[in-house]
């Protein structure tokens, strides 16, 4: 099944805050001008630049100066990073960092959740191109329990709340994901963009990507709801069942059975109750009302306040997507709505990269 293997992993000499960003696809136009001015050689200089060819100069300029370093040996890391949950405590989510094996979905080996389209595709593939190299780490849960854990010795790479260990002898991961399936948690537009860049070339390392692997069971793996706000929409009417007020609407949402959907539509202050079919989900039950004049948030307060200040017209309110309904859904080979899942927090880049010239 999956091909998990350890690599030889580029570095920057000095991790620090200052060189690490969030996942590309979720920083603002405005977060992105913070980051590039935070520091010359913030990795958002690389994963967000706006031509590709510079990013590949960068890139190999930061590896001749020294910023960048390459391990000799190829080595496991393992992962640690700090969660709020829900509830507000702090904890951590624990993953294996390592190269997986890219493998068309019709090998069934990784299975994808959500639906991509073709200029993201098209954008990060230039990047791959330019760069040689996987910028960011693609996030992946699997079942079972973690093959490895971190020595207890202080981590060789820690920046803004994540912690990695390099462990260069682990013979145990590549045996146990050899029997494994593994699920797109996050990163379904970069894992298609490595399956172009590998069918564009021959060698072996030219079709590997830099894996976050988390087990299902991990107490830090956390799903928030991303609820749906349509704007241009006035005559959207999803009707329902009335309730009080916004709260009791909620409190009805959480006591809903999950043998089938539900959700909250709320416009003009005013809450209503959907339920859907048997086995539905409830993104499948507000995904009916169509993607004209959609936008997307997990801030519940957010989407209230857009609406009671006229700047929407209704937000469906939904439940966070389970991790096994997700799983489930996958291995039958279904793809789910757009912004199904939000894994939280999101990765770091920055503080490892993935060379393809092996």
């Amino acid at each position: 099944m999956a091909d998990v293997q350890p690599f030889c992993a580029v570095h920057y000499a000095h991790a620090s805050p200052s060189v690490v960003a969030p996942p590309y696809d979720v920083v603002s136009d405005d977060e992105r001008e913070r980051l590039l001015a935070r520091d010359p050689h913030n990795v958002a200089h690389l994963t967000m630049a706006p031509d590709a060819r510079e990013a590949g100069r960068l890139y190999r300029e930061w590896l001749d100066m020294g910023v960048l370093v390459r391990e000799d040996r190829p080595a496991i890391w393992v992962l640690e990073q700090d969660v709020i949950g829900m509830a507000g405590a702090p904890q951590q989510r624990r993953g294996i960092v390592a190269s997986l094996r890219a493998e068309p979905y019709e090998r069934r080996v990784v299975v994808p959740h959500e639906r991509t389209h073709a200029e993201p595709i098209a954008s990060r593939l230039r990047l791959l191109r330019a760069v040689r190299s996987q910028l960011e780490p693609l996030f992946f849960l699997y079942e079972g329990e973690a093959p490895v854990q971190a020595p207890d010795v202080p981590p060789d790479l820690e920046a803004a709340g994540t912690r990695l260990w390099r462990v260069e002898h682990a013979p145990a991961v590549p045996t146990f994901f050899a029997d494994l399936q593994v699920l797109i948690a996050d990163g379904h537009h970069r894992y298609e963009t490595a399956l172009a860049y590998a069918a564009e070339h021959s060698l072996p390392g030219d079709s590997r990507v830099m894996a976050v692997l988390v087990s299902t069971g991990d107490p830090g793996l956390e799903i928030l709801a991303t609820h749906r706000v349509f704007t241009g929409r006035p005559d959207l009417d999803p009707g329902g069942e009335p309730c009080a007020n916004l709260a009791d609407g909620l409190a009805r949402l959480a006591a809903e059975p999950w043998s089938h959907a539900a959700a909250i539509a709320y416009r003009h202050g005013v809450a209503t109750l959907l339920r859907g079919r048997p086995g539905e989900l409830d993104v499948e039950l507000v995904g009916g009302f169509g993607l004209d004049g959609i936008s997307y948030t997990v801030d519940l307060p957010e989407a209230v306040a857009l609406v009671d200040r006229g700047d929407a017209d209704c937000a469906l309110l939904v439940r966070p997507t389970r991790i096994a309904d997700v799983f489930e859904r996958a291995r039958r080979g279904e793809v789910m709505p757009p912004k199904t899942t939000y894994f939280h927090p999101k990765l770091t880049s920055g503080l490892l990269f993935h060379p393809l010239d092996d």
